[in-house]
Order: structure tokens, then C-alpha cells, then sequence
């Protein structure tokens, strides 16, 4: 196992942030369950609950496995249990009661799951907690922006090995084995996070001539042309031939943080229209972070950029053939895939320091072919820092 652990200064400033929030709303605890979430303010996933209190240390109870998460976390009260009927009973011990209202997850708890919390908890007033978390994590510190560097620098290395790896004969399935082994090897831990239950956290799609002029290719997750009908993401089994646009969209892991990142490539030439299509989505691409600077809207980035599309002619093709066109082009990422801010059509998430997003513009050309590009970005108090470290360019392998 690679020695990797969240610092003490982390796990206390956001207890800290979580603290203040749940002071303002009134909100007397928090119980988190999302192995995400825990993780965050506890430095371990371990098989366990959290209960943060509004004042106070947090309450870490652990049923399995408990030496792994004395040694991953920082939490001073660290608690092994049997049954989790036992967590009420033991908050009382520590805080004499429990609270009057008691956040929960409520955007990703089951509802099984929360009727049994709501009965275990039955002197508690139920609210969500969620937005409150999401508000304290949707802002980076120094140490995690330097996690999303390391996992950046995993990914550069890997679309270094894409060029010298994608040949013709190959299928799409095939090559994206091919690269995700390799990022394997330096760490890429495969499986992406995810908080909706909807989606599917792929970690990459392959898009080759016409699969990527296929319908609806662009409404994430479900892009690509997939092996069936029961799993439409990813990449099929369409052979890669030489001369055609190839977009790749890989989604890589290192220590709980992503990169979501696309290129596109082609074996020994690309189509001129092709060509000229992926220089356009670069010069939007560009134009948008010359834009994004804090205080502006999300909305006001995405209306930017579909004015951008138009006046170079790309109204019909960007993001999505007229009928079916999505309402994004970027979204919030970290210890998941997609976080706040989306970056869509009307949204009012104003950016702040601190904030880290996937940018993602693309372009559909219907039954020919995808044009795209995506890179992560770190809001700062002027503009943007790229964390991406892949060139924004075309690689004509």
C-alpha cells in the first residue's frame, strides 16, 4: 500500500469549516455515512460512521477494520463497535445528550437506510446536511490542490503513453485496456467517485470516427459506444482506423482525487473538417478561461461560451446536434468526479479561490464524428491556474 495519509492541519480546519456552517443553520450534529464524505473529515474510509458535533471533537466509530483506521486517521476519539445500535448511547456518553436537529446525506442516502438512522435517532429533528458539506469541500486547500498536481502529473505520463500506444487494428475496448493498465501501474486506482446513484463513474470513453458523431455521446456519463445496450459508456468495438478524429476522455484516480481530462488524437493525419473543428474547440476552450475569474457565474461562462460556438459557425454542432444538445461545459471535481460548481446554463454558483472544475467543451458532428477538449482548472484570487499538465493540443500520432 502506498503510504498516504491526510494531515492533522487538514482533518481539524475542516472540522473547523463544517462547524461554522452547522453553527449558522442551527444544526446540532452531523451523521455521515457517504464513504466520501467520511473519508474528507476523518482521513479514513474504513467500514464506519461520523458524528460531528456542532462544538466539539467528531466521533469516529469504526466496525471494521479497526487498526487501519487508528493508523489512517487523525480523529482523536476513535471508537470500535459491534452493532451501530450502540452510536446513540455513546454520543450521550460523550456530549451528556444528543442534539435537537441532526444532519444527514440526504442527496445520497437510501431511503431504507435513512428511515433506520430516523428511528435509531428518534428524539432528533432529521434535516439535510448535505449542502453544508458540499459548501466546505467545494473550496480546495493548499495540500489538496498539491493532491490534484500528483494526480495530474499520473495522467500527463499516461497520455504521454496513449501517443506511442494507439495504433490501427486496434478497437476501441482494446486500446483503452491498453492505457488504463499502464495507468495502473503508477497508481490510477480505477474505480472514480461518484455521488449520484445514477451515475456511472467511468473511468475513460474512446470515441473514433463516426462513434462519435453518435447521439448523445455527449451527455455524460453515458457517452461512448459501449459493449450493449446494458452499458452504453466507455468504449465499443469499433476498430481505430488511420486518418480520423479519435477522442479519448479518461478519468483518472491517486489518492481519492481526480482528473477528468480529453484530447484528440489521429494516426498519421486528420480530416481537414475534423482538424478544423478541434482548433475551434481549443480557441473556445481558451476564451472561456480567459473569462473565468472569481465572482463571475457559471451560467455566465456557459452563455459565454455558446456565444463563442456561434460566431465561429458551430451553433448546429456545439455540444450536441440541435435535438439533443446538453446544457454544460464543465463541472466542480476533487474527492469525486463531478462537484459543485457545474458549470451549465442558468446556474448561479459563483466562482471563488479555491474552486477547482473539469472545463469540457465539445462539439457533435452528427453520424461523422466528436471534437473535444477538457483540462482541470484551480480558480485563484486573478483568474485560473491550469493543474492540467496534458498540452492543449491535437496529437497526430
Amino acid at each position: 500500500m502506498i503510504s498516504f495519509k491526510v494531515p492533522f492541519t487538514e482533518i481539524e480546519q475542516r472540522k473547523n469549516n463544517i462547524q461554522i456552517e452547522m453553527q449558522g443553520k442551527g444544526i446540532g450534529g452531523l451523521f455521515i455515512v457517504q464513504r466520501v464524505d467520511l473519508f474528507y473529515f476523518s482521513g479514513t474510509a474504513q467500514n464506519g460512521f461520523l458524528y460531528m458535533p456542532a462544538e466539539g471533537e467528531p466521533l469516529l466509530f469504526i466496525k471494521h477494520y479497526m487498526p487501519r483506521a487508528v493508523k489512517e486517521s487523525t480523529i482523536k476519539n476513535i471508537i470500535q463497535i459491534n452493532s451501530i445500535k450502540e452510536i446513540p448511547g455513546l454520543i450521550i456518553d460523550y456530549f451528556d445528550k444528543l442534539p435537537d436537529v441532526l444532519g444527514f446525506e440526504f442527496d445520497v442516502l437510501p431511503v431504507k437506510d435513512f428511515n433506520f438512522y430516523k428511528a435509531l435517532f428518534t428524539s432528533c429533528n432529521p434535516v439535510d446536511g448535505s449542502p453544508l458539506i458540499l459548501n466546505v469541500r467545494k473550496i480546495k486547500s493548499d495540500w489538496e490542490v498539491k493532491q490534484l498536481d500528483s494526480t495530474a502529473e499520473m495522467t500527463q505520463k499516461t497520455f504521454e503513453f496513449m501517443q506511442t500506444a494507439i495504433r490501427p487494428g486496434l478497437t476501441e475496448m482494446e486500446f483503452a485496456g491498453i492505457f488504463e493498465t499502464y495507468a495502473r501501474k503508477l497508481g490510477h486506482g480505477a474505480k472514480l467517485r461518484a455521488r449520484d446513484y445514477q451515475a456511472e463513474a467511468y473511468p475513460w470513453h474512446v470515441l473514433s470516427g463516426k462513434n462519435g458523431g453518435k447521439v448523445g455521446v455527449l451527455d455524460s456519463p453515458s457517452s461512448g459506444e459501449g459493449t450493449s445496450a446494458a452499458f452504453p459508456s466507455g468504449a465499443g468495438n469499433k476498430v481505430i482506423y488511420e486518418n480520423e478524429p479519435v477522442m479519448i476522455d479518461f478519468g483518472s484516480i491517486l489518492n481519492g482525487y481526480h482528473m477528468d481530462e480529453t484530447r484528440m488524437f489521429a494516426i498519421k493525419s486528420m480530416p481537414s473538417r475534423a482538424m478544423e473543428a478541434c482548433q475551434a474547440i481549443i480557441e473556445i476552450h481558451d476564451a472561456i478561461l480567459e473569462k473565468t475569474k472569481p465572482g463571475i457565474t457559471a451560467g455566465e461562462l456557459f452563455d459565454h461560451s455558446v456565444t463563442l460556438a456561434e460566431k465561429m459557425g458551430y451553433k448546429k454542432t456545439f455540444l450536441g446536434p440541435p435535438e439533443f444538445k446538453v446544457s454544460f461545459i464543465g463541472h466542480g471535481i476533487g474527492l469525486e468526479l463531478i462537484e459543485p460548481p457545474v458549470i451549465a446554463k442558468g446556474r448561479e454558483d459563483i466562482l471563488e479561490p479555491g474552486m477547482t472544475f473539469a472545463l469540457e467543451p465539445k462539439m457533435n458532428f452528427k453520424n461523422e464524428f466528436a471534437a473535444g477538449i477538457e483540462s482541470v482548472f484551480l480558480v485563484t484570487q486573478t483568474g485560473t491556474r491550469s493543474i492540467s499538465k496534458v498540452p492543449v493540443k491535437i496529437f497526430i500520432c
